[in-house]
């Protein structure tokens, strides 16, 4: 029952992410129908028609797609290897980490110069939260010690980031700021896809690969030893894999948060007690709820750019807490 459950879970988020892709390229105030923009997409039609589609929606729905999905996929590997219910990308200070390169780059004044340099920074950012993790916490794969140290990081960063705001002699570079952080999936380029996809990729590999360990560690970090799973190597991967992915991640599209925290609680119950098998279905739900977010941005608000990171907290911050309410009452 519980692998028919499982099946059927996977094929209905597949066909729903699927769905949603769709509608994220053909919906849009450029008054394109289906066909047009299909047409459009694929080199056919006017010429401003294919512009759109192709250097516009095109990127637009694969960052909310890869993104959406790394945030899921890093939600559920964090939450089962820190066997954590609140564990998320952010806990362990790579969101913080990039958005302060981010910042940086845009306070320096070098994402002026440079396009690339605010996602570049921002993944450098990641990178040495990672260096400081892994020095901090040790190799021993503690969770306890990774959480703690995730926590000052992200103190540390944030602290940072509100010092650059406040020293920031130009408004104009502090808006920016304050509107990146928000998180959005508004003008970015294929340039950004193909700047985060490698990143992603190795990323989606190390997490997947921790299926095994997590499965194990369900039973407690003494039984999973004796059932042969090297803790530090298992630590390497959550860390590494979260860094890579997630920091690329946060580098294009900025800090958009509470996809990896309820994500993985609301499929949890269909996939049964396998940590394993909530991988697949937390990317494909993350991928879903980041498409279905940013669909509901250009519907509702499309001449207010309404960011992506403020929907995503308005809807995920009560569904959380309807989740703990419910947790209680069944725990009573």
């Amino acid at each position: 029952m519980t692998a028919s459950r499982f099946r059927a879970t996977v094929v209905l988020l597949c066909c729903v992410t699927l769905l949603l892709f769709h509608f994220s390229l053909v919906i849009g105030p450029a008054g394109m129908g289906t066909g047009e923009s299909l047409r459009a997409l694929l080199g056919g039609g006017k010429e401003l028609q294919v512009l759109v589609m192709q250097e516009i929606r095109l990127p637009r729905a694969l960052l909310g797609l890869v993104v959406g999905a790394t945030l899921g996929l890093s939600g559920g590997a964090l939450q089962g290897f820190l066997r954590n219910p609140l564990a998320e990308p952010g806990l362990i200070g790579i969101s913080a980490s990039a958005s302060l390169g981010a910042v940086i780059a845009i306070y320096t004044g070098l994402s002026a110069l440079f396009a690339l340099a605010l996602p570049l920074l921002a993944l450098v950012g990641a990178m040495l939260a990672v260096i400081v993790l892994r020095a901090m916490a040790g190799p021993d794969g503690r969770p306890l010690a990774v959480i703690l140290t995730g926590v000052a990081i992200s103190s540390f960063a944030a602290a940072m980031t509100s010092l650059v705001l406040n020293l920031s002699p130009n408004p104009f570079a502090a808006t920016e700021i304050v509107f990146w952080m928000l998180g959005s999936l508004t003008d970015r380029s294929m340039t950004h896809v193909w700047l985060i996809l490698p990143f992603t990729l190795i990323g989606w590999f190390m997490l997947f690969r921790l299926g095994r360990a997590l499965d194990a560690l369900s039973l407690g970090p003494d039984a999973a030893a004796s059932m042969g799973i090297d803790m530090r190597h298992a630590q390497r991967l959550v860390i590494l894999g979260t860094a890579l992915s997630v920091g690329a991640a946060t580098a294009v599209t900025g800090a958009i948060g509470f996809i990896g925290l309820v994500v993985p609680h609301v499929l949890r119950p269909f996939v049964g007690a396998q940590p394993s098998r909530l991988l697949p279905a937390s990317a494909l739900g993350g991928a879903s709820l980041l498409l279905a977010a940013d669909i509901l941005v250009r519907v509702v608000a499309p001449e207010r750019d309404l960011k992506l990171g403020v929907v995503t907290a308005i809807v995920g911050a009560p569904f959380f807490l309807w989740l703990v309410w419910s947790y209680r009452r069944t725990a009573l």
